[in-house]
């Protein structure tokens, strides 16, 4: 072919394909979804009370009441005291007393509060986020602060036995939250994948109960100077009620491809008022009240929200043992004791 023939040949091809990029040029492209690539990476912790820090003191500034907002989330919770490599800012969005709806999507407020799932979403877009952390299901239909509040009132009246009631129905109360708890992971995974994660892109962490209590407290503290139940109670919460509650909580876990961290084990010996004269050994609060809160009619029905809850110590403790598991591969992994008494994640790749 004649070189001004072949010339010609270009500039037909070439000419159209300028034209488009012009027009394409003043069009801007919509941002793909995910946050930019230098963005900070985040680690995330959603659920209730136990995740927050409720138990723990120092409070962030407006979540101890102020304003009706008693998410009590505590600069020492849990995820606090975890260290993972990489991450460069944490959130702490869990808040006393939420359930799952809370915690998924919902235009409904809790404590004040947006949804979760929802603020998760704005973290998500901005931040890398790498790691979600969960503790929900209690407050569904176990109602688990309840059964403590019953069998502390089974104490009072002597006569009444709080586990007989409770052991009626238990199994099918958290049976019943389940699937609650299924569609909060489930929301959360919607969350991710709408702003651009995939499942692998992120560590999905769902964490069971520990039992703030158990049997063997010295006769001086089973009342109100400490741990006001009923032997047989404590031992009915620490033998059957986190137990059972703990494999609802894996069940859900495991329909949404989340890891598990199974706390069940993580207070044992460390319980309230297990420590007698010593409550520095113990890791969970024993009957907890805010005389102060009792003099102010807005703060009253809050007086005892800290009671069995974990401490500042048990807090740092179930942090050590969420770094250790983080620092796996591992799909589960059980919170025990190390020969110096701290927790770690022991890990059992036959089960994953």
């Amino acid at each position: 072919m004649h070189p001004l023939a072949r010339r010609s040949l270009a500039l037909l091809v070439v000419l159209p394909l300028l034209a488009v990029l012009t027009v394409v040029s003043d069009h801007r492209f919509a941002a793909p979804p995910g946050p930019a690539r230098d963005a900070p990476t985040a680690m995330v912790a959603m659920g209730d009370s136990t995740m927050s820090g409720e138990g723990a003191g120092d409070y962030e500034p407006g979540t101890d009441g102020e304003n009706g907002d008693w998410c009590h989330r505590s600069r020492k919770a849990t995820i606090n005291k975890t260290v993972v490599a990489g991450i460069d800012r944490t959130f702490n969005l869990a808040c006393s007393g939420a359930n799952s709806e809370a915690v998924g999507l919902t235009d409904k407020l809790q404590n004040t509060e947006q949804s979760q799932a929802k603020r998760l979403a704005a973290i998500a877009r901005v931040n890398r986020v790498a790691v979600i952390v969960v503790a929900v299901g209690a407050n569904d239909d176990p109602r688990f602060s309840d059964v403590l509040n019953r069998c502390v009132q089974a104490w009072f009246e002597r006569g009444l036995d709080c586990t007989a009631t409770l052991s009626d129905d238990w199994r099918d109360r958290v049976d019943r939250m389940v699937p609650k708890v299924e569609k909060a992971l489930r929301d959360i995974r919607k969350v991710m994948d709408d702003e651009g994660y995939t499942e692998r892109s992120y560590s999905l962490v769902v964490q069971s109960y520990a039992s703030p209590v158990a049997p063997g407290v010295p006769g001086d503290l089973q009342n109100l100077a400490g741990c006001p139940l009923r032997t047989a109670d404590m031992a009915w919460v620490r033998d059957t009620g986190v137990g059972v509650l703990a494999k609802g909580i894996r069940t859900a876990a495991t329909r949404v491809d989340a890891r598990y961290l199974d706390l069940t084990q993580a207070g044992a010996k460390h319980e309230a008022c297990t420590g007698g004269p010593k409550p520095e050994s113990e890791w969970f609060t024993r009957l907890t009240v805010d005389f102060d809160g009792l003099r102010d009619e807005a703060r009253a029905s809050h007086a005892l929200q800290e009671s069995f809850h974990p401490n500042a110590r048990g807090h740092e403790q179930v942090g050590r043992c969420l770094t250790d598991f983080l620092g796996t591969s591992a799909r589960t992994a059980t919170c025990v004791a190390d020969d110096k008494g701290d927790l770690r994640a022991e890990t059992n790749p036959t089960a994953d």
